[in-house]
C-alpha cells in the first residue's frame, strides 16, 4: 500500500469571533476551534466592541487586539494554552483601565 504525503502548512487564522463565553477561530485549512474566554482574562474583561476590534498578525499566525493589548498565537490555541499573564500583571492592567475611565 502506498500513500501520498499531504502538504500541511502552518496553521493560520482567517476569521475570529469572540462571544461572552468563547473565543472561536476559523483556520485557513478548514478547521475551527473554540476555547473558553476564561483562558484569556483581557478578552474576558474587554467590552464587546473591544473584542470585535482584532487584526491578524504574522500572516495569520496570531491575533492582536489593540485596545486590550492582547496577542494570541494560533499555535498556543492548538496546544491548549491559555494566557500566560500573571495575576499581578492582570491586576495592574485592570487598575489602569479603571483609572482611564
Amino acid at each position: 500500500m502506498t500513500s501520498s504525503p499531504i502538504d500541511v502548512g502552518p496553521a493560520v487564522a482567517q476569521e475570529v469571533t469572540v462571544t461572552d463565553e468563547a473565543l472561536m477561530v476559523d483556520l485557513a485549512d478548514g478547521r475551527s476551534m473554540s476555547v473558553p474566554l476564561t483562558w484569556f482574562p483581557r478578552l474576558l474583561n474587554g467590552t464587546p466592541t473591544e473584542r470585535t476590534e482584532w487584526r491578524l498578525i504574522g500572516n495569520g499566525a496570531g491575533i492582536h487586539w489593540p485596545a486590550l493589548d492582547e496577542d494570541i498565537s494560533v499555535q498556543s490555541l492548538l496546544a491548549g494554552r491559555g494566557s500566560g499573564e500573571t495575576d499581578a500583571s492582570l491586576q495592574r492592567w485592570l487598575q489602569a483601565r479603571r483609572a482611564a475611565g
